[in-house]
């Protein structure tokens, strides 16, 4: 291999390595302050779509609009301004987070990894226009060489840089590759200028017209990627690695497509594609029902991984001239752009509920009756077919969702719902508030049972246990980190203050509007909008908490930042010296009570897990909770040490902390890890 070939090669990989090293390391940056949303993630992937496209842009206008040896000079100066923003960064404002958090999180990307992200982007492009130019063999293979680079990087993050280094290091580091790579850019872009080819050499411009298909392809595939993402973080868990996973399978169709035509036969694509439809169909049509995390992960991104393929190898089939390829990129991050811009920000604003994914596959199936289309009449009888199928199975979907349904509401924090039922039959009438597909909290209305505790706040339950046997009788101030229905207020008695800190400014509403624990409850109410910890870590004149209950969830579990040392520290300082901390950690898919064990040794607390039983009757529900405090009396009671499970150990495990968490030893890989687990949607 000649070596200019190998400099191509080297910088054309590294900067895929880096572009997709930073999409985890700034979301992981970031998913703190927007309360640890799966949002924060399908936001991120419409920034990073559409600074792809920005790139895109850049590198075509270069190489269309200046001349060969301008061009190495212009984009020398571009490295250098990237470099030196390289430590710029920008101090959010609390109320934009809360009220405007697209608006806010895609200004402090764009503020923060602007230009890198756009100079990265450009690399593959431009470098394929550079070596063409210069009357260089077919460049394709360049771009799938780029998209093995970046595959590679979000694969080695979950595994070894999340685990291995800590956040600041993570940053250090990548700078430290960010500066390499512009020194081997600024180097290439030299040697092109010093052979740069004469004006009236210059290889001339195709004319053929881009297709349609250029853009309804990448935007297939850029919406069924947002629109698993949001399933999997609203409904499974919000979690750095599961965003990473469709991520990978969306750029190894990529690979696999630009290969070369051999690598997937379009005969097999087709095929393949039929049957992914089907998986899908099959999905919405059962979308109450809730898979096993090792059948749902491979399930759904096996889904996305045949469906992308098919839209990129009929993108590699409708590949232009070489010398068109900056156009061409162009319009293919045109339409992945236009993709996530619906599903990020456009869908969430005018749909009540989420339907991204029926929409995604309805609009794949008329996509391929396009690009099918001078085939013949079979192959579009079967993509017709498939649309028509898919449209009546959305509108399955949507009616049984609406069933019992009072209310949905989407915002940027997910999908709410809240029903109305009439079981059980003690309970008369029965309200369920749900996000996604996971309950939040219940309220029972007959029989007397409107003001006692349900769901997962049953007297029984860790949480009631602390609330019930703290304070001796006199008048608690008790802080709650998550709204939902506002089931905890039925503890408050006279002379109390109870304080919830709730982010979804759509979850308040419905907790006024539809349920009355609040209005009904005998202590004084005051709900804090906003990130509990950042309410927390500014409220310097309230007096401490006797009781902290921790009770966010984002999906199936609480957000990591909000059980890092530093967070338990900070909750410390606003409680009682023998206040206690009550966490839930019911969940389908993570096993937090390790971590909560290492967090109070490393805090000097005691803690202990308590598991209560579900009762059907009055709308109990199993749940866990982990209470930790310093007063050893309270958890010598009775009540308490009767319930007390012991605290499952990891050997090895590592402290989380703002710099460093890691999930990988926490998931719950098969049932005998499950204790409590929140309940789902029942079939329909």
């Amino acid at each position: 291999m000649k070596p200019h070939t190998v400099l191509y090669s080297i910088i054309t990989f590294l900067s895929a390595l880096l572009l997709f090293l930073l999409e985890p390391i700034i979301a992981r940056q970031l998913l703190p302050l927007f309360g640890g949303s799966a949002a924060v993630w399908t936001t991120c992937l419409v920034f990073f779509q559409c600074a792809l496209l920005a790139g895109y842009l850049y590198a075509h206008l270069l190489t269309k609009r200046l001349s060969s040896g301008t061009q190495g000079l212009a984009h020398i100066f571009v490295l250098t301004v990237a470099m030196l923003s390289l430590q710029f960064r920008v101090k959010p404002i609390a109320d934009t987070i809360t009220w405007h958090p697209i608006r806010a999180l895609l200004w402090l990307l764009t503020a923060t990894i602007g230009l890198p992200f756009l100079t990265l982007a450009a690399t593959s492009p431009l470098l394929q226009a550079w070596r063409a130019s210069k009357g260089g063999s077919s460049s394709w293979w360049l771009y799938a060489l780029s998209n093995a680079g970046s595959l590679l990087a979000l694969l080695l993050y979950p595994s070894i840089v999340e685990p291995q280094f800590t956040l600041r290091s993570q940053v250090v580091l990548w700078d430290s590759g960010f500066c390499i790579f512009a020194a081997l850019c600024g180097a290439l872009a030299l040697q092109y200028r010093r052979n740069a080819v004469p004006k009236a050499a210059e290889l001339p411009a195709i004319q053929s017209q881009p297709s349609l298909l250029w853009i309804l392809l990448p935007a297939c595939a850029s919406m069924l990627l947002c629109a698993v993402t949001n399933h999997l973080g609203e409904n499974i868990a919000s979690i750095p690695l599961l965003w990473i996973v469709p991520l990978a399978v969306y750029l190894l169709s990529f690979i696999v497509a630009f290969a070369s035509e051999r690598a997937w036969p379009r005969f097999l694509s087709v095929r393949m594609l039929a049957l992914t439809l089907a998986v899908f169909a099959y999905l919405l049509y059962t979308s109450r029902k809730a898979l096993p995390l090792q059948i749902s992960i491979p399930v759904y991104t096996a889904a996305l991984f045949f469906a992308c393929l098919y839209c990129h190898a009929e993108l590699y089939r409708l590949r232009p001239a070489v010398t068109a390829l900056t156009r061409y990129y162009l319009f293919i991050s045109l339409g992945a752009a236009l993709g996530a811009i619906w599903v990020g920000v456009v869908a969430p604003n005018i749909f009540h509920a989420n339907h991204d994914l029926a929409i995604a596959a309805i609009i794949l199936a008329a996509t391929a009756l396009a690009a099918s289309w001078q085939s013949g009449w079979i192959p579009r009888l079967i993509w017709a077919s498939a649309a028509i199928g898919l449209i009546y199975v959305a509108f399955f979907q949507a009616r049984i969702l609406g069933e019992d349904t009072l209310v949905e509401l989407r915002g940027f924090y997910g999908s709410l719902r809240v029903t109305e039922t009439h079981l059980p039959p003690e309970a008369e009438t029965t309200r369920t508030l749900y996000h996604g597909r996971i309950q939040h909290g219940t309220q029972l209305f007959g029989n007397g049972l409107r003001t006692q505790p349900s769901s997962y706040y049953a007297h029984d339950s860790g949480v009631g246990l602390a609330l019930d046997l703290c304070c001796n009788g006199r008048p608690r101030r008790i802080g709650v980190v998550g709204l939902g229905a506002g089931t905890l207020a039925a503890y408050g008695k006279p002379g109390d203050e109870v304080t919830f800190y709730e982010i979804d400014p759509l979850v308040v509403r419905l907790a006024r509007a539809l349920f009355t624990y609040l209005r009904d409850s005998h202590a004084t109410i005051r709900i804090v909008p906003g990130d509990a910890r950042l309410s927390i870590a500014r409220d310097t004149t309230s007096p401490p908490y006797d009781v902290l209950v921790l009770d966010a969830f984002s999906g199936d579990a609480i957000p990591i930042h909000l059980l890092t040392a530093q967070a338990i520290a900070l909750y410390r300082r606003h409680m009682q010296p023998d206040g206690v901390l009550a966490i839930h950690i019911s969940s389908q898919y993570l096993d937090l009570a390790p971590q909560l064990a290492l967090q109070a040794q490393f805090s000097g607390l005691q803690a202990v897990l308590i598991h209560s039983d579900a009762d059907d009757a009055r709308g109990i529900f199993a749940a866990d909770w982990v209470l930790m405090t310093a007063e050893q009396n309270l958890l010598r009671r009775t009540e308490i040490a009767n319930a007390t499970q012991p605290l499952r150990q990891i050997p090895g495990l590592r402290l989380w902390t703002d710099d460093y968490s890691s999930l990988l030893p926490l998931l719950k890989w098969n049932a005998a890890q499950t204790q409590a687990t929140p309940p789902q949607m029942p079939p329909p």
